[in-house]
């Protein structure tokens, strides 16, 4: 007599579940994964309402706020009494990068047996700068990460570096696992003319398109240098910054001095990202100060647009190699101007179909990086099964 398999159940850990990168993947990840076999439950670090809780629970998922992760006893207690409340869990899989060296060590004292540092960022170059307390949590944390990790995921090579180090493949436990995107918002049809009205945009306009949190990271500010630059030789532009987060307002307030208030278009959080990609945005661009791979220039390049980007950014996000173009950032916004300005002519031959279907051939479609995650929790499942 067969008997079905038993339910594989996981605990993510996040800050919470807004659109960001990881996230994002996340729910690309709860949307299309077998859902009876693997439950999936998200610790998260706030209270308040994020862009994708309602969704998670209508998917069968819970979001399960532990407070308090800066207070570290109070943290222990609060993790302890959630993982008995909640569970028993099968694998908790952690993805707030440093932190996660705490997270495994109150997972392995909670008896889960399957413990995952997910990698997502290269914060290699922050680590340098920082200060004396800074470096002794992160040594104490990677340390944890080392010593309690049964598995360690990384986004990209540096990726792992940053959080691993840099003998990571030489551990058997540690293993690249690229995110995979969601492609079939890529293949509608969209009314370009309708878009771009709706955000208040020409027709004509060159329109440079930017996704990501308005954080250090992704440094927005010397964006703003560049379209000032671009400003200056295309008057039609149009800079549109989609996502939200503390720096906003700052830039908001840059971006009038600057008196480019004009030329800004301040989207926030939207659930359409590919649909503005196709049809509002000329070129994307991506001036980040590091990232552990930059999903938005996967979903960027599968919408057919030339993309130009800083050369921190992993090199497994060069898809298709004739869309892309990398600058360092010691580089002058000028510099990076008349690079984006020449963008389309030097992609002009290559369409959007013909992108779709790279990225669909490569690691980054969904089903392929959501089959290799399921084979890592399975892989390492039957040993500890009830």
């Amino acid at each position: 007599m067969l008997f079905d398999k038993p339910s594989i159940r996981i605990l993510h850990v996040v800050g919470g579940m807004n659109r960001g990168g990881i996230e994002t993947w996340l729910m690309h990840v709860l949307r299309n994964i077998d859902r009876d076999r693997f439950q999936m439950d998200f610790l998260v670090h706030t209270t308040e309402p994020c862009a994708y809780d309602e969704e998670v629970r209508a998917l069968g998922s819970r979001i399960i706020p532990c407070l308090d992760p800066f207070q570290p006893r109070l943290y222990d207690h609060n993790f302890q009494r959630l993982v008995r409340e909640y569970g028993p869990y099968d694998i908790v899989h952690s993805h707030v990068h440093n932190f996660s060296g705490y997270v495994l060590r109150l997972a392995k004292q909670a008896g889960v047996p399957i413990r995952i540092a997910h990698s997502h960022n290269d914060t290699s170059s922050l680590e340098t700068k920082a200060g004396l307390s800074r470096r002794l949590y992160i040594a104490l944390t990677k340390w944890w990460i080392a010593r309690y990790k049964t598995i360690g995921l990384a986004a990209s090579r540096l990726a792992a570096v940053s959080l691993f180090g840099s003998g990571w493949a030489r551990d058997p436990r540690c293993q690249i696992l690229y995110c995979g995107v969601d492609l079939a918002p890529f293949r509608d049809g969209v009314d370009r003319f309708s878009i771009r009205s709706k955000l208040g945009i020409p027709a004509d306009a060159f329109v440079i398109g930017h996704v990501g949190r308005f954080e250090e990271q992704k440094n927005h500010l010397f964006l703003l240098e560049i379209a000032a630059s671009i400003a200056q030789k295309q008057p039609n532009l149009r800079l549109l910054l989609v996502g939200d987060g503390s720096l906003r307002p700052q830039i908001q307030q840059k971006a009038i001095e600057m008196g480019l208030d004009k030329y800004v278009i301040f989207a926030g959080l939207r659930s359409d990202v590919p649909r503005l990609m196709l049809g509002a945005m000329d070129t994307f661009v991506l001036p980040s100060l590091y990232e552990g791979l930059g999903l938005v220039l996967i979903e960027a390049q599968a919408a057919g647009l030339p993309c130009v980007f800083s050369d921190v950014v992993p090199e497994e996000a060069d898809v298709i190699k004739p869309l892309v173009q990398r600058l360092s950032l010691s580089q002058s916004p000028s510099t990076w101007a008349e690079t984006i300005l020449a963008a389309p002519d030097t992609t002009s031959g290559f369409n959007q179909t013909d992108a779709l279907a790279s990225v669909e051939n490569s690691p980054f479609n969904i089903p392929i990086g959501l089959k290799k995650l399921a084979e890592v929790y399975e892989a390492n499942f039957p040993a500890t099964s009830r």
